[in-house]
């Protein structure tokens, strides 16, 4: 009966409602674009919940550098997978897609629009269409790996291999560093074995009607509201928030957080105040810019072009509008 007003309130037809709940809409794009404020909008006009597909706003205690909505905003609209996890937990996309789908079915069960709204695009893709191996690629932990190669020899990583995925070390010469590095970093980056990740490969696009609404603006509009942005974090008091991060043991997830490690540095005296925020402005860029090129090889997406003063009341209503027609 809660359901059924709901959907009354919003003047959605009985008719349609079993039609509707199978619905899930997505609303991505780069750091900065205006995703969050869209989102706000569109829940002013569907009953909506939503999910978080931020890799970072898991974590507890780091609301500033994540750029999370005020406390009080995020009691009135309550998005799941945020504030879920201590800083010193690690994360990988194979949590998220288990978290995520939970949730979806949760929202729906109470007669809401699932909305997953975020800029990770990995668990993006794998949530939609399954995690695929091929697409779990991250280049700084190749890096990584391939140092630690160097440093401790092949036969380190290939014994790690043997631990976390016996089945493809049985596969994979010893000598064949390239593929042992590739099995280790789908790993560390999923939480699974590639020999496993081979064999399960559905997503919600095989269970849900999924409509992907993408943000964008142009380069110069984007990265001055990603530099505005960085401003207001540091007068809103980003540097006690890292230096209070700083006195635990951040998991590798959490401390590659833009402006983790870029405070880190300064409150380790090893550059000045003006250049750690120069720092995060820049990381931050070149995210949003690999953000959309990862973005702008998914075909289903229907990108939404932004303008420096657009209505987003009508950007969100073009939304709604497409959710109610589908």
């Amino acid at each position: 009966m809660v359901a059924l007003n709901i959907y009354k309130r919003f003047g959605i037809g009985v008719n349609h409602l079993v039609l509707y709940m199978e619905k899930v809409i997505f609303l991505v794009g780069p750091t900065g674009v205006g995703k969050t404020e869209v989102g706000l909008k569109l829940a002013a006009l569907l009953p909506v919940g939503f999910i978080s597909a931020d890799s970072m706003q898991v974590y507890k205690g780091m609301d500033i550098v994540t750029d999370k909505l005020p406390e009080s905003t995020r009691k009135k609209y309550p998005h799941h997978l945020v504030d879920i996890l201590e800083p010193t937990q690690g994360y990988n996309v194979a949590d998220f897609c288990l978290s995520a789908s939970a949730a979806i079915k949760d929202i729906l069960k109470s007669g809401q629009l699932p909305v997953v709204i975020g800029g990770t695009g990995l668990y993006v893709d794998s949530l939609l269409y399954g995690i695929f191996q091929d697409a779990c690629k991250n280049e700084e932990l190749r890096m990584s790996l391939q140092a630690q190669a160097k440093e401790k020899g092949g036969d380190y990583l290939y014994k790690r291999l043997e631990i976390v995925d016996p089945e493809s070390a049985r596969k994979i010469s010893k000598n064949d560093l390239r593929r042992i590095i590739r099995a280790l970093e789908v790993y560390d980056l999923t939480g699974s074995p590639i020999s496993t990740l081979q064999k399960k490969r559905s997503g919600l696009k095989e269970e849900y009607n999924c409509l992907l609404f993408g943000l964008r603006r142009d380069r110069p509009e984007l990265y001055r509201r990603i530099d505005q942005r960085v401003d207001f974090m540091v007068h809103a008091g980003l540097l006690d928030e890292i230096r209070r991060l700083s006195q635990k043991n951040l998991s590798s997830t959490a401390a590659y957080c833009i402006g983790v490690r870029e405070v880190t540095g300064f409150l380790k005296g090893e550059y000045g105040i003006d250049e750690a925020v120069g720092l995060i402005k820049r990381n931050s860029r070149r995210f949003a810019k690999r953000q959309m090129t990862w973005f702008n090889k998914n075909k289903d997406i229907e990108w939404i072009d932004l303008g420096p003063d657009e209505d987003l009341d009508k950007v969100a209503s073009r939304i709604a509008d497409a959710a109610r027609q589908s």
